[in-house]
This record gives structure tokens, C-alpha cells and sequence, in this order.
């Protein structure tokens, strides 16, 4: 299997990059041409859903005698496990994704969002509640295989004649490609708060999961309104959904003080993991990215985006085949809000906003809410004409990174109806959520039903706590204890697993504060 692997990261590493990126910017020409044509409009806003997960060892399968200081360590998942759930392959072994069929943003559109992922998540937990684990939402892992360190499993590869292929990565080409190529970091490093990691491989970024909201716009020439707009909710959406405070103990430096290790914790780990493992100096591919004036603009640096792995490209029958480079070169445009364009046919052909910075949450309610409030203030804030649409794009910045780093505590910058900024925190979600709820009113939403989907959210503001907070006041009181950080982190990620195996798919975040 290595072998064949490796014969094909070669034939990829053989593709001429200038070639690849002609191809790329011609097929940007035919995109453009086809957005004047009005090809990639629809006739009213769509949503849609990506849903990572990663697995672990199901507590019910423990043998009679296990202390509380096992369970929940990651496992891989069969791949004919994968394909039984009717889940896709993500980087690691451990990962499944669930991706949603788009629907109309209307009351029918998010009650089928929401219905679709608790079925078939359901469906999944009961096949693999059979081989003996559970998925798990969430942003990081922390607890590693039986019997193996977290080092070891993120850094473990071998050489096939000089082609380096991760162990324990998916068998996707262009994840193993990513490391052979001539442009990729050399070597792969994780930085974080004491924290050492570097790998042969991408491998460590599959630490991290996520969700990831969709908005395909009614309007293909309004999409740098949307884009913009979703720069300036990323950090003040972010700082409510921050849930990755923490590593795998053995990943933190040896003798490091637990005190400073929970104190200097920042409170979204998942966005330093992505950047610093793949941007260099020379390509900076994980970023916040800069507004956009024209839509032509956004086509243009999606095919001017450095190439990482100019993968071959098969000609087909689908109507996105017509740029098929482009849209090949989509997958890795990593920005924490990106534009999409692709479809099957003209009649589903579509320009889209997906928004990345959300890690995954604690239930399928909490990860709807973020999808339902993204999309109410997508329709929202364009409308009425918000006027936070003003404010500097490097304050939007430096809100998105105070975010990461701080969650609820950022102290975000929002400019309020009135145009006037201010940074506290009951304005700026009283603002931002109204809008939330109202946007998915004049989408069909009854009031009480708006609100509900964004309640997950004003529990959070209301209470103070994020996931991250969470998990950090629970580490924090194991430290104060005298425990270890070898046991204290692990102790914390088997009481959210405990939690989460109530609440999944029935409750919601809020359910834990009530403790």
C-alpha cells in the first residue's frame, strides 16, 4: 500500500507548477466569464455544513476494573467504517467528516440542517458504539492511542525512495503530497506556549477539527458585501466559540511549570496550529484574509494563490469541470473566510462564503447555532446596511487574533447601529445576535424559532463561559491540586467526552454550566 502511495505522490510531484498555474488563471477567465453571464446567481441564500470529527476508545467497552484514569484515548477509524457511516476521509486516521446537503435558508432549510446532522450522527454513534468508539465534536484531542505518545503518532512516517508518507494519515494524495513538494516547510512545526513539535509531514494538523458554515450568496457580484461583512462577525464569533485550549501533555516542553502552561493557554489553539504548521516565509497560505472590492478580485487570487500541490486534474462531465484547475487549487486556499466557486451543473453552479474559524462544539446544537447565527447576520448586516462594514480591516484583524487568544476576554472592537465603537461585551452580542435572529426572521424563521437557534450563543455571553473557559477552569483546579499536567488534561477531556455523550445530540453547551 506504501508502495502504490508513493508511486502516486510521485506522478503528482510531477506536474509542472507552471503549467498548473496557467491552467488555473485561464480557467479563472472562464469563471469570470460565466459570472457575467449570471451563472453562479441563485435565486435566494443557501446553507450548508462541514462537520469534522475525530474518534476514541468508548468508555462503555472498558473492562471491569479500569480506574478513571483511562478511556477516551483517540483511536483509528476502518475505512470500511468510514464508508459504512457514510462519513469522508479527513487528514488523520482518527478523523470523519460529515458534509450536509446545501439547503434554502428559510425555517424548512435549517430544521433539515439540523434534523440531517442529528440523524445521521445518531446513525453513525450506533454503528460505532458496536467496534468499540464514540466521534467526538470538539477542537483538539488530548488524549493519544493505548500505549502510544502523541509525538509519536503525529510524527511517525517513512521514506519510499525518498517519498515521505505519515503513518498515520489518511491515503489521500495531496495530504502526503504536501510534504514532498518542493515548496513545503522543512520541517512542519507546531508553535504554541511551551509547546515543541515538529514533524516530516502535515500530520500535526490533525490535532485540530472543525465546523465549517456555508452561505451561498443570492448574487454573485454582491460577494465581497458578504465576505467583508463576515471578516468583521469572525472575531466576535470566534471569541464565543473557542474550544482548544489545550495540547496533549507529552507535546509540552519538559519541566515546564503547570501553572504557567494553564495561564499562558490560549483559548483557540486550533488557529496557531494551522498557520504556523503550513504558511513559510515565502507562502503565507493560512490567513486572515484582506476585503474584497470586486468578485473578479476574489476569482483572481484564488488562481494566483501560491501552489502547494499542482495535482493532475481529470477532465469530466460536470459543468465546474470546465475550470476544474481552479477548483482543484480551492482546496488548498486556506483563508479563514474563503469564496467558493463551483457546482455539478449551471443550475447548481454557485459562489459561496465558508466560514472557518469555529472550531467544533460540545453538541449539534451548539455547532446549528453557529451555522443559524452566521447565516441570520449574512442576510442581516448587507441589508440594513450595518455600518460595522466601516471599520478598518485591521481592527477586524486584531479582533480575530485577540480572539484566538483570549476568547471571551478579547475586549472585541464593534462599531454599533449609531456608528459609535465600543468594546463591551453585553452592546456588541445584544447587536450582533438581534441581527443574527433578525436576518433568520426575514428568512421565514417564526421569532421563536430565530431565537432559539441563537439562544446557544446568548448562554454563553450571558455566563462568560466559552468551551475553552471550561476546560481551562477545570485543568486549572486539578493544577491548584497538585496534579500533573500528565493527568489533569486527560482528567478534563474524559469529562467533557462524559458530558458530551449525554448532550450531543439532545442538549446543548448551556447544559454544562447547569452542573
Amino acid at each position: 500500500m506504501n508502495a502504490d502511495l508513493a508511486a502516486r505522490v510521485r506522478d503528482v510531484l510531477d506536474v509542472d507548477v507552471s503549467e498548473f498555474r496557467a491552467q488555473a488563471q485561464a480557467d479563472a477567465e472562464v469563471v469570470k466569464s460565466e459570472l457575467k453571464d449570471g451563472t453562479f446567481d441563485n435565486h435566494r441564500s443557501i446553507v450548508g455544513l462541514e462537520y469534522e470529527f475525530y474518534a476514541v476508545a468508548d468508555g462503555r467497552w472498558r473492562r471491569d476494573g479500569d480506574d478513571d484514569d483511562a478511556g477516551s484515548e483517540l483511536v483509528r477509524v476502518p475505512r470500511r467504517l468510514l464508508e459504512l457511516i457514510r462519513f469522508e476521509k479527513e487528514l488523520g486516521l482518527h478523523n470523519a467528516e460529515m458534509t450536509t446537503s446545501p439547503q434554502p435558508l428559510n425555517a424548512e432549510g435549517l430544521r433539515a440542517q439540523a434534523a440531517g446532522v442529528r440523524s445521521h450522527l445518531s446513525s453513525a454513534l450506533q454503528t460505532t458504539r458496536i467496534e468499540g468508539m464514540r466521534l467526538v465534536s470538539d477542537g483538539i484531542w488530548t488524549i493519544p492511542p493505548s500505549g502510544e505518545t502523541a509525538r509519536r503518532y503525529l510524527t511517525d512516517s517513512i521514506s519510499d525512495s525518498g517519498v515521505r508518507i505519515a503513518t498515520n494519515m489518511t491515503d489521500a494524495v495531496r495530504y502526503h503530497a504536501m510534504a514532498n513538494g518542493p515548496n513545503a516547510p522543512t520541517p512542519f512545526v507546531v508553535e504554541a506556549p511551551h509547546v515543541s513539535l515538529e514533524a516530516d509531514t502535515v500530520m500535526p494538523e490533525s490535532l485540530i477539527t472543525s465546523i465549517q458554515p456555508h452561505y451561498q450568496v443570492p448574487h454573485a457580484p454582491d460577494l465581497p458585501t458578504y465576505h467583508n461583512y463576515a471578516l468583521r462577525v469572525a472575531g466576535p464569533l470566534l471569541a464565543l466559540g473557542v474550544n482548544s485550549p489545550f495540547f496533549p501533555p507529552d507535546l509540552y516542553d519538559e519541566g515546564v511549570d503547570p501553572e504557567a502552561v494553564v495561564e499562558d493557554a490560549r483559548a483557540e489553539n486550533r488557529i496557531f496550529v494551522f498557520e504556523s504548521v503550513l504558511n513559510t516565509d515565502d507562502a503565507e497560505k493560512v490567513r486572515f484574509p484582506e476585503d474584497l472590492d470586486t468578485v473578479e478580485e476574489a476569482v483572481d487570487r484564488v488562481a494566483n494563490d501560491p501552489t502547494v500541490v499542482p495535482m493532475p486534474v481529470e477532465s469530466g462531465d460536470r459543468f465546474d469541470d470546465k475550470f476544474a484547475t481552479l477548483r482543484r487549487k480551492h482546496g488548498t486556499f486556506w483563508r479563514w473566510v474563503r469564496p467558493v466557486f463551483d457546482g455539478a451543473d449551471r443550475s447548481s453552479a454557485n459562489a459561496r462564503i465558508e466560514f472557518r474559524p469555529i472550531a467544533a462544539q460540545p453538541t449539534v446544537r451548539d455547532s446549528i447555532a453557529f451555522l443559524a447565527t452566521f447565516a441570520g447576520l449574512m442576510e442581516s448586516l448587507p441589508r440594513h446596511e450595518h455600518p460595522v462594514i466601516g471599520q478598518d480591516w485591521a481592527v477586524a484583524r486584531e479582533n480575530f487574533y485577540r480572539a484566538a487568544r483570549r476568547g471571551a476576554a478579547s475586549e472585541q472592537r464593534w462599531l454599533t447601529n449609531a456608528g459609535d465603537e465600543t468594546t463591551d461585551p453585553e452592546v456588541i452580542y445584544d447587536d450582533l445576535l438581534s441581527h443574527a435572529v433578525e436576518g433568520l426572521r426575514s428568512a421565514g424563521c417564526s421569532t421563536e424559532e430565530a431565537e432559539s437557534y441563537v439562544a446557544p450563543l446568548r448562554a454563553r455571553v450571558e455566563a462568560g463561559v466559552t468551551p475553552a473557559g471550561w476546560k481551562r477552569d477545570r485543568v486549572r483546579a486539578r493544577i491548584d491540586d497538585g496534579e500533573p499536567l500528565e493527568t489533569a488534561i486527560p482528567a478534563m477531556q474524559r469529562t467533557y467526552v462524559a458530558n458530551q455523550t449525554e448532550t450531543l445530540l439532545d442538549g446543548s453547551f448551556a447544559d454544562w454550566l447547569a452542573e
